[in-house]
């Protein structure tokens, strides 16, 4: 039974539910058609034409808020200092999967979360919690048995590939987002923030490729590529966006940010269904041990949502 708040209605928590269970398929899906279209380009102009595109999603539905002040330069710093991070996550993403599996990314960005709360302990003296504690072992757990092959040797020579080890550091970046947009947020809309963010790294990305640009034969771009860019912009971007912003205002952000644990089994699901086979019983079992983590966050978040 739906629950009227005001004047409308509240979906039922089944619904929000399969709508983030759809938005955590869209992500997963990312691991995959970045690892395809990863060669196929420069790392940074990739991630560039990326931003650039998002922005220009983004910027229709900021024009519409005929109120929306431009922002300050004490605001395009908050922005960019957001932004830096999600620049470097992105860039290091595209480098890391030149070299390593879409597995092995998902694997390693379960660790995202406990290292954002990690961020939010000391930037924002949020706890931690018993909870995303349980999650964290979890997550790191079955991370180094995949990445590991669940090999003790390996494990104990640190026998580490060159993608992983640059995605991880990516991944360091990517848990500072959510802790720096509570600490910068400063009332605004979360369209009029993400567009920002977005048009900011993307003048980072630009100066930091400026020297690269004219070297780029554009024309021997292959057409996957630029369909893989407009995809994900679209819909790892755009339309994830907003089914997030949606769930987190039903949900509340700890278990809105809990399904991020299921991105391993999904990129399992999405390379079998499109041909690539399974990974070996050992890797699989790491990947076993994450999931569980996302029903300890979800059970411990209840009650948390926002009204």
């Amino acid at each position: 039974m739906t629950r009227a708040t005001g004047t409308r209605t509240a979906p039922p928590t089944w619904l929000v539910h399969f709508l983030m269970l759809t938005a955590a398929t869209l992500v997963s899906t990312s691991f995959t058609v970045g690892k395809a279209i990863a060669a196929g380009l420069d790392p940074l102009i990739l991630t560039l034409v990326r931003f650039v595109l998002a922005s220009l999603l983004f910027l229709p539905l900021v024009a519409r808020r005929s109120g929306t002040p431009r922002p300050s330069l004490p605001d395009l710093g908050r922005y960019s200092l957001i932004s830096a991070a999600l620049v470097v996550f992105f860039w290091l993403m595209f480098a890391a999967l030149r070299s390593t599996t879409a597995l092995n990314t998902s694997v390693i960005f379960t660790l995202v979360p406990g290292i954002s709360g990690m961020y939010s302990a000391v930037l924002l003296r949020e706890r931690l919690g018993r909870y995303r504690l349980i999650a964290l072992a979890l997550a790191m757990t079955g991370a180094l048995w995949v990445i590991f092959r669940g090999d003790i040797h390996r494990l104990l020579a640190m026998d580490l590939g060159r993608g992983d080890l640059i995605f991880f550091v990516g991944c360091l970046f990517m848990a500072a987002y959510t802790p720096l947009v509570k600490l910068l947020h400063r009332g605004e809309s979360m369209v009029v923030m993400t567009f920002w963010v977005m048009a900011t790294g993307s003048i980072w990305l630009l100066l930091l490729g400026l020297h690269r640009l004219p070297a780029i034969d554009w024309g021997a771009v292959p057409v996957q590529v630029w369909a893989g860019i407009v995809y994900l912009a679209v819909f790892c971007t755009m339309v994830t966006f907003f089914l997030t912003q949606f769930a987190t205002l039903r949900l509340g952000p700890t278990r809105v940010m809990a399904y991020s644990y299921l991105y391993p089994p999904l990129v399992l699901a999405i390379d079998w269904f499109f041909g690539q086979g399974l990974p070996p019983l050992r890797t699989i079992i790491g990947v076993v041990i994450i999931v569980p983590a996302m029903m300890v966050v979800q059970r411990g978040s209840k009650g948390t949502a926002s009204p």
